[in-house]
């Protein structure tokens, strides 16, 4: 599998779990110039930005951990864009997601990490 069907894959079963979660798709793929959000949802309480990390089973750097401090930064950037542009009323909320696939290219599983950083955080950063 190429990269980018494998981060198609892992980014499709993720909005299926959050959609069996009974949360609300609102956009996939949201860019800016700071990078991309791979999928945008909300609850009751939160926008809820995510981060998807596909990795094949065995692999040696687990998908939250790719998610480094710079990423973040460019990630909350972009939800400040979004934010911006579309104006919820929700508390923005930062999740990631790693999802392993095995050798045939399925998903096996899903970690989910709600919360997984905050803007707070990232106050040197900018």
């Amino acid at each position: 599998m190429k990269n980018i069907d494998t981060g198609k894959l892992g980014e499709n079963a993720v909005k299926e779990y959050l959609l069996n979660k009974g949360y609300i798709f609102l956009k996939s793929n949201y860019h800016s110039r700071y990078g991309e959000i791979d999928i945008i949802f909300e609850n009751d309480k939160y926008i809820i930005f995510v981060e998807v990390k596909t990795r094949k089973k065995g692999s040696l750097v687990r998908g939250i951990d790719s998610v480094d401090i710079f990423k973040r930064g460019n990630i909350v950037k972009t939800a400040l864009m979004y934010l911006a542009e579309f104006k919820p009323q929700k508390q923005p909320r930062f999740d990631v997601a790693e999802v392993l696939i095995n050798r045939m290219g399925e998903c096996e599983k899903i970690n989910y990490f709600e919360n997984a950083f905050d803007m707070e955080e990232l106050g040197a950063f900018f």
